[in-house]
């Protein structure tokens, strides 16, 4: 997939996921950016394939621009908003940076990373799983009650890791409650925006009109 016009050349190629939460987030940046990148593909077999000369750990997304080659959607992210600083995407002062840093990690760490789990074949586990995201994701809801974006009335890079979260809830069996009306609401902001609308693939697309099949 080429994001740039047929006339430009893209200043960059990122090797993503075709359903990769953390590509995804990396995806929605670039479209934020509105930043000529060449988007390849890469099915989980192909992997080490494509990308045993660039990352040792043959994973998406790996980003490259000119000679740098990135791996780590975090890296990635806050690399690619420091380089595209239009639209800024991260707070200016010290303390909000640390602050949005921390909010990425809680993301990755309490729910993203239960993802597979919650579509496993263990049950229980699945089960569990599913409720720790919803629960942890309930608890936010006063704060979409006074404020549009996770970090204020601003979209952020942690709204783009949200976004890419929770896109894929419902087809890991994760439904948010009554008393999270807040909550979807916010994910409703995030998924009507033109980029997130351009950052999903063909795969990414099915994982909700299946649900409304």
């Amino acid at each position: 997939m080429n994001m740039s016009s047929p006339a430009r050349k893209p200043i960059m190629t990122l090797y993503s996921g075709y359903d990769c939460t953390y590509s995804h987030a990396s995806r929605i940046v670039l479209f934020e950016k509105d930043v000529d990148c060449k988007i390849e593909y890469v099915d989980s077999s192909e992997i080490s394939e494509v990308l045993a000369d660039l990352n040792p750990y043959n994973e998406t997304p790996t980003l490259i621009d000119r000679e740098l080659v990135l791996y780590s959607s975090t890296l990635i992210n806050e690399y690619l908003d420091e380089r595209l600083p239009h639209p800024p995407l991260m707070p200016v002062d010290p303390v909000s940076r640390a602050r949005a840093r921390l909010m990425v990690r809680r993301i990755y760490r309490d729910w993203t990373r239960l993802l597979p789990t919650c579509i496993g074949k263990d049950v229980k586990k699945a089960t569990e799983a599913r409720m720790a995201i919803r629960d942890g994701l309930t608890a936010l809801s006063p704060v979409f009650a006074v404020q549009a974006y996770l970090l204020g009335e601003d979209f952020s890079l942690v709204d783009c890791y949200m976004a890419a979260l929770l896109w894929r809830l419902p087809s890991c069996g994760v439904e948010m409650p009554p008393q999270a009306k807040s909550v979807s609401e916010y994910a409703h902001r995030l998924f009507s925006r033109r980029a997130f609308q351009q950052s999903l693939s063909e795969i990414e697309r099915g994982l909700r009109q299946k649900k409304s099949a």
